[in-house]
């Protein structure tokens, strides 16, 4: 098999309070535990000085065997390129987050974030989302109310306590501190106890998600143009093999992007490797929408360009998945190649211990997929983006994912 010598990566990041940077450093660490677990040198170069987002990742290593054999020589296959001895790969990473996006829809003050990830929820009920998500993945159903529930059920105390003296029969001017020790509740018990959950990142999360379905937000489109104008520079760099992965919600992203550009530029990928490794499988979670008639156009313009392999990772224990549902035919497009599934299992990423002491964190397990492993495993992020194999190798449970 040829190995990859240069590769061009362009990863759109999940849906997290981090910024690009913050990604960046997330990579580099998680680089360094998979090079320690499977043995290859690993470098990663500082940003691009236009480009702080944009580095490269050079990995190396020996071929554990024989020294590199010419072709026909004894011991090499005919027809099939040796193995060399030694091997790198160069790759330049492009993170194309969307932390700004992301800073807007939490920039307001607690009440004002509240009531938007309600309008959110009403809005992804009312455009058939919710019976979607049951109907096609019931722990991603789950996912969806989880906030909502936790936080009607906090109002509900809150406005409980305010009411409790004059429910008692009570004077109602008993509310005159009843009131305030509602809020109090409210303030200084839910809130910081509510974080452990990440609940106002969940909603402006379901913000973004009907921001991508309904495309009704100039702001949001004229950001997608610009992440498309960027990533259509980093296409005009020469490489083997192009690896355009996405995280959970940045698979949204990534597919209106990707869409954005073959809607300008049918063939712009022509004479390409491309590969598009969607992990945490989580396009439905806008696609789903009534009102996703584009993003669900743009997912058919991807499965049908031939130069792409579309590869969608999911895994069992993650429960903020779309675990084995056929993204492509479930978005309308039932007469396109699918996308090829990928199943995988965290617990064979980690240590016992390691795993035990996560599993019972979704949000935690759902970032696994762009972390480093514990254990050598089928599913390497590191080395599908940075390795030397071919991204789809990973398709394959016989091939190796490094030489040797």
């Amino acid at each position: 098999m040829r190995l990859i010598k240069k590769r061009i990566v362009l990863h759109f990041p999940g849906f997290e309070p981090l910024d690009g940077v913050a990604h960046r450093a997330r990579y580099e660490r998680s680089a360094r535990q998979s090079s320690a677990v499977w043995g290859y040198s690993l470098e990663v170069g500082t940003p691009d000085g236009s480009d702080p987002l944009s580095f490269e990742v050079t990995t190396s290593g020996a071929a554990r065997g024989a020294p590199e054999m010419a072709p026909g020589a004894a011991g090499a296959t005919l027809g099939e390129e040796p193995a060399p001895a030694t091997w790198q790969t160069k790759s330049r990473i492009h993170m194309v987050d969307h932390d700004m996006f992301v800073r807007r829809l939490r920039s307001g003050n607690t009440l004002s974030q509240i009531v938007a990830g309600f309008r959110s929820c009403a809005q992804i009920m009312l455009e058939g989302g919710m019976r979607g998500y049951f109907r096609h993945a019931w722990r991603f159903g789950l996912f969806f109310l989880f906030p909502f529930l936790l936080t009607a059920l906090a109002i509900a105390l809150t406005a409980q306590i305010a009411v409790a003296p004059y429910s008692l029969g009570f004077s109602p001017w008993h509310m005159l501190w009843s009131g305030p020790l509602a809020l109090c509740f409210f303030i200084f018990a839910f809130l910081p106890f509510s974080e452990r959950f990440h609940t106002l990142h969940l909603f402006a999360d379901w913000q973004m998600a009907v921001a991508l379905g309904r495309m009704h937000r100039a702001d949001c489109n004229d950001w997608l143009e610009d992440r498309a104008t960027a990533v259509r520079k980093a296409l005009d760099e020469e490489a083997e093999e192009y690896v355009i992965s996405s995280h959970s919600m940045g698979s949204n992203v990534a597919a209106h992007v990707i869409g954005i550009l073959l809607e300008r530029e049918p063939e712009i990928f022509k004479g390409k490797r491309v590969v598009f490794a969607s992990l945490g499988s989580a396009i439905l979670q806008c696609a789903l929408l009534s009102s996703a008639s584009l993003l669900r156009a743009r997912v058919g313009l991807i499965a049908r360009c031939p130069e792409i392999s579309w590869v969608d990772v999911q895994c069992l224990t993650d429960s903020i998945n779309f675990y084995k549902v056929p993204v492509v035919a479930v978005s309308g497009h039932a007469d396109a190649p699918p996308a090829k599934m990928l199943l995988i299992r965290v617990k064979q990423m980690l240590t016992r211990e390691h795993y035990r002491k996560i599993r019972k964190d979704q949000l935690r397990v759902h970032r696994q997929y762009v972390l480093g492993p514990d254990l050598k495993a089928s599913f390497d992020f590191t080395l599908m983006t940075s390795g030397p194999m071919p991204a789809l190798v990973f398709t394959n449970p016989d091939k190796k994912r490094i030489p040797g």
